[in-house]
């Protein structure tokens, strides 16, 4: 067993090896506190036939009993991943992906095991530093080893790996992974900061991943084992001249097609033409055409950017696409939105709610509720392409959670707005920066559902072409240039700051430089983004859609629920029953009325307000007589309220026997309070009612 550790935040950031797993090709126990996780990784010894890509595969897994619990539900065992370890999953392979070694295509997989969870809250963090320290010491082909850290930001100050309590009190948190060198991914959101704040934090942030890399490093030089042999991929320079003779003028001009689709089918065209034209002898080369031909076209969309500053679409470096929108456009929902940019459309459709459809979450953190969800859903139609239709995949995951970050902080308190809200975007056409379109479609249709949100959100997606030192940055990017490009740099924000951001890179990472040029463009972008929907909607509607429930509030004592609860819940059931609206109270005595018409809604408020109520002393009440006794009579004067009315008090002249006036049930009789003992008693007078209303 061998272990290194590093002191953080006065505790122990301790890494070891050698005594779990030990049959994987790299295994981990990485500890900080009382949080404890297993990474291991393993890569098979051939490389995958017939491919062209690393087929790596990340996994972390959270266990029960890590937190000291029984699984939920019927089979009491953990079950298919949370919505938590997906998002976790893919945060461990982002950042470690970009660094294996190109033609380096053997199976590998990566698996993260939370065996004990503590009030840390790294539990991430520890996954993405275990991963880099198992692929590390192993014989597995690895660039790293990658360091990774969360900082939370308070006003001005900043906070290093938050705890749990801490990163409550946090304005905004972000995750940055990265080598010693530099950054390769971050992410995060909050309340918005400025550019400048992000980028101090994203300096502090990179000081302690470089402490965490040199841990890592010490433990390879202890046990580390020599790396397996990785042959890169060989230019057939011949066939390449071949394919170059025939495609390159062609995919010159297919390129700068603006039409996506037309682009793709020219290219697939050009391509066939070259693969008939050369696959001719006895071997099947088609594969080998295929790669030099895409590689022809990388290097010419990449050399056009950098030596022309064209894009294929025609646009500049710095230019976003054509903009529309329109909103308030099914008549049906809450509020809805259509975003168009470019040839990428997001249908984002808002729902109101009520607390019952708040969503219960049962984590190792403990249990809680959401009453904000985004869901995004990435059809197979909106790419022209032919697929099952699944449930929601690590992608569509990812994106939603991304654009629910964005929009987040800019709603209303629960206090002020007592809705659950959830958001769905169907991406109808998809070109680059769906998820961004989907946080401005969102927040379209907010508005039109007449969500108070504190002021609109826009996102967008930057991109980099990098080739040594040169390098261009490109605002709201397409597709063709995500997918050939060297970054993908998501950002959005208001008109005062950054509310979400993300970036991955496909390269060794990108410098402070390039990171603030591509924050600075970015910020141009986003507010020329916020200019055009405010052209369509400028603020949230004053009025919610006619489909919409409504939700009143109230507040009584705490001393007084039980009372509108009732035994077993009967009163609320009968209020219920009687109006047709849902109630929900909780322990502080905040009431929330939900129902489609207000009427139905005032006439629970009103029979509440009855329950509630107390009796005022010299106030008259028209009561209903619920028992005669031979001294007098109890009148209700208030639901669940009784006085006395005494024989002497119930006329000015004299009364023989209680029921020659009155009668058991009689309702409508006017009684006047004329004491209120320290006990609480009543003591009514219907002589004196009498006389007040003569007067």
């Amino acid at each position: 067993m061998t272990n290194v550790e590093l002191e953080l935040k006065g505790k122990p950031l301790y890494l070891e090896t050698g005594r779990f797993a030990k049959q994987a090709d790299g295994s981990i126990i990485a500890r900080y506190g009382d949080t404890v996780i297993l990474a291991t990784a393993v890569a098979k010894k051939e490389p995958k036939a017939d491919v062209d890509f690393f087929p790596l595969t990340v996994d972390y897994q959270e266990k029960a009993y890590a937190a000291g619990k029984i699984p939920g539900g019927f089979f009491k065992r953990e079950g298919r991943p949370s919505e938590k370890e997906v998002l976790t999953s893919r945060l461990i392979d982002r950042p470690i992906r970009p660094i294996f070694p190109d033609g380096f295509y053997s199976e590998t997989q990566g698996i993260v095991s939370v065996l004990s969870f503590g009030n840390e809250n790294i539990s991430d963090i520890l996954g993405i530093i275990g991963m880099s320290a198992a692929l590390s010491i192993s014989d597995i082909p690895f660039d790293g080893p990658v360091g990774a850290v969360r900082m939370g930001i308070l006003k001005d100050s900043f906070v290093v790996n938050p705890d749990l309590q801490e990163i409550e009190e946090c304005d905004f948190t972000l995750v940055v992974a990265g080598t010693a060198d530099a950054v390769l991914m971050v992410e995060g959101g909050g309340l918005e900061i400025t550019e400048s704040v992000l980028l101090e934090a994203l300096d502090i942030a990179h000081k302690e991943i470089k402490n965490v890399v040199n841990l890592q490093k010490q433990l390879v030089a202890l046990i580390g084992k020599p790396k397996r042999l990785v042959t890169p991929p060989q230019l057939n320079e011949e066939l390449m001249r071949s394919v170059s003779a025939i495609s390159l003028e062609k995919i010159k001009q297919a390129i700068v097609i603006p039409d996506k689709l037309l682009r793709q089918d020219t290219l697939n065209n050009i391509l066939k033409e070259v693969v008939t034209g050369l696959n001719t002898g006895d071997e099947d080369i088609s594969k080998d055409i295929a790669f030099l031909f895409n590689k022809l076209e990388k290097d010419l969309v990449r050399n056009m950017v950098l030596d022309q500053g064209i894009r294929a679409d025609g646009r500049r470096a710095d230019e976003v696409r054509k903009i529309s929108a329109d909103v308030g456009i099914l008549p049906r929902a809450h509020g809805s939105a259509l975003f168009v940019r470019g040839e990428t459309q997001a249908l984002a459709v808002v729902t109101l709610g009520t607390s019952e459809d708040e969503q219960r979450i049962d984590a190792l953190e403990g249990e809680s509720k959401k009453a904000f969800m985004l869901h995004y859903n990435f059809p197979p139609f909106s790419v022209g392409e032919v697929k099952f239709l699944r449930s929601a995949g690590r992608r569509e995951i990812g994106h939603g959670m991304l654009a629910e970050r964005a929009l987040k902080e800019i709603l209303p308190p629960k206090a002020e707005f007592p809705y659950t809200i959830r958001i769905v975007s169907d991406i109808l056409e998809s070109n680059g920066s769906s998820s961004m379109a989907t946080v401005c479609g969102g927040t379209l249709a907010l508005m039109d559902a007449g969500v108070p949100i504190k002021s609109p959100v826009a996102g967008i997606a930057m991109g980099l072409i990098k080739e040594g030192e040169r390098t261009v940055v490109l605002t709201d990017i397409l597709g063709l240039e995500d997918h050939l490009g060297d970054m993908d740099f998501k950002v959005t924000g208001t008109e005062e700051g950054i509310t979400a951001f993300q970036m991955d890179v496909k390269i060794s990472g990108v410098s402070r430089d390039i990171m603030a040029n591509a924050l600075d463009q970015a910020k141009k972008g986003r507010l020329h983004i916020l200019g055009k929907m405010k052209e369509i909607l400028s603020s949230p509607r004053d009025h919610l859609a006619a489909h919409a429930p409504r939700i009143f509030t109230m507040k009584i004592r705490p001393d007084k629920i039980r009372e509108v609860i009732g035994t077993g819940g009967k009163v609320i059931r009968g209020i219920v029953e009687q109006t047709g609206v849902k109630i929900d109270i909780d322990d502080s005595g905040n009431i929330n009325i939900a129902s489609i018409d207000e009427e139905s809604a005032q006439k629970a408020i009103s029979i509440i307000e009855g329950i509630i109520a107390e009796a005022e002393l010299g106030k008259i009440y028209i009561g209903k007589v619920k028992r005669i006794v031979d001294f007098g009579a109890f009148v209700e004067i208030l639901p669940g309220t009784e006085g006395l009315l005494h024989i002497s008090q119930i006329s000015d002249k004299r009364v023989a026997k209680v029921e020659d006036v009155l009668k058991e049930g009689e309702e409508g009789v006017p009684v006047k309070v004329i004491e209120i003992d320290k006990m609480g008693r009543i003591r009514l007078s219907r002589k004196e009612a009498l006389k007040e209303q003569e007067a």
